[in-house]
């Protein structure tokens, strides 16, 4: 698999030239600059794709040119917004630019309640507690009827951490779930933004009335007006599975696991139509076995995440070593480098390690945890190659 990395765009930290030094041959980024719903101009695509390469490097893949929240739950303008979108992947597509990675959750991209927990090592990592995030939607948002939606035993461990919580811990929560983890790419709430909570409430307000049912037929409806330009220009549109892989917010997600991805495979049976494979989220979700899924969508799969989590009884998630977890990483590598082996493949999230924490990465986009963690990669990776060339 190509070896590529997640990279913000000029006014990241991490320069390209490190990456080519640590071995990374493709690029994964977007045109952050540009509002979601615009369209992305031939010239930018061209200045920012000759930019990547002036470093020897190549554009792999974008990650993400953004599916405009309308488009999800079926607004007025959405036919609008698609066609800009169509637009867009017109110019990608006569740039060269051609594999596209998006996702169709609503409004709420990857969650998680802490973006810095600590391991006994000293290194940090991204974490998922259900019972703050749900104190965050009963008492935070006062979503109504949240309470429905967890275990009595969360429920007591929420009125428990009511009693305990500060102030500053309550703005961490709101930080960690709806701002920092969002606002660092083209999201719906940025970290200038005054009223963070008050913008999500409007948010969540607009998918009222909209189930799976519906939100299944609006991407099958936005996926069938794509696939022509798709087809001219051999663009390959891969989707993000939720993160994390079940309903969150009392709304619908709809690529959580093996029947998901069946359905919207099915819906829309064209091969521009298929799956980035994330074992992250995937592996976040009790229900999902990753190799067998990693098995039966390898020749639907256009763009490969790796990660890991390891899932408590209950139902919190850490993100854990790359080599470790539900992910079964080393698995899914044998199956992708036997199967699909041309596949872009990038690192996704690492480890927050002690000479990175006072460098202002992005949550979850440290430079050398995620150094580690490919170099761990491009070694099953070697061992793998070597495998099946014996074979």
């Amino acid at each position: 698999m190509e070896k590529t990395w997640r990279w913000f765009g000029k006014k990241d930290k991490i320069k390209l030239n490190m990456l080519r030094q640590i071995g990374v041959q493709g690029i994964v980024s977007a045109l952050h600059d540009v509002a979601n719903g615009e369209v992305w101009s031939l010239e930018a695509i061209n200045e920012y794709k000759n930019y990547i390469e002036s470093f020897g490097l190549r554009w792999s893949v974008v990650e993400s040119l953004p599916v405009s929240e309308s488009i999800k739950y079926g607004g007025q303008d959405r036919d609008q917004l698609i066609d800009s979108y169509i637009k867009s992947l017109e110019n990608l597509g006569k740039a060269g630019v051609t594999t596209v990675c998006y996702n169709f959750m609503p409004v709420l991209d990857w969650a998680r309640t802490d973006l810095y927990h600590e391991w006994e090592d000293g290194s940090s990592s991204l974490y998922f507690d259900k019972a703050k995030f749900a104190y965050f939607e009963i008492h935070i948002l006062e979503r109504e009827g949240a309470e429905k939606d967890y275990t009595p035993e969360i429920l007591i461990k929420v009125e428990e951490l009511k009693k305990t919580i500060t102030e500053d811990e309550k703005n961490d929560l709101i930080d960690s779930i709806i701002v920092k983890t969002q606002g660092f790419v083209n999201g719906n709430i940025k970290e200038d933004d005054q009223n963070p909570v008050a913008i999500f409430k409007n948010l969540l307000a607009l998918y009222d009335g909209i189930d799976k049912d519906q939100l299944r037929q609006n991407m099958k409806y936005f996926l069938e007006k794509i696939m022509p330009i798709c087809e001219k220009w051999n663009i390959q549109m891969c989707v993000h599975p939720d993160d994390p892989p079940f309903s969150l917010l009392g709304l619908p997600r709809i690529v959580t696991c093996e029947e998901d991805i069946d359905w919207f495979l099915n819906a829309v049976d064209n091969p521009h139509n298929g799956l980035t494979f994330c074992t992250g989220s995937l592996s976040a979700g009790l229900q999902n076995d990753v190799p067998k899924l990693a098995q039966k969508y390898a020749s639907r799969t256009k763009f490969v995440h790796l990660r890991s989590t390891n899932v408590f009884e209950n139902g919190d998630f850490i993100e854990a070593h790359h080599l470790e977890g539900r992910g079964k990483i080393i698995d899914v590598i044998r199956i992708f480098e036997k199967e699909n082996p041309t596949l872009p493949m990038r690192i996704d999230h690492g480890r927050l390690l002690t000479d990175d924490i006072d460098k202002g990465y992005n949550p979850g986009y440290s430079f050398l945890g995620r150094m580690l963690a490919l170099g761990q990669i491009e070694g099953v990776m070697a061992a793998v190659q070597s495998e099946l060339q014996r074979n």
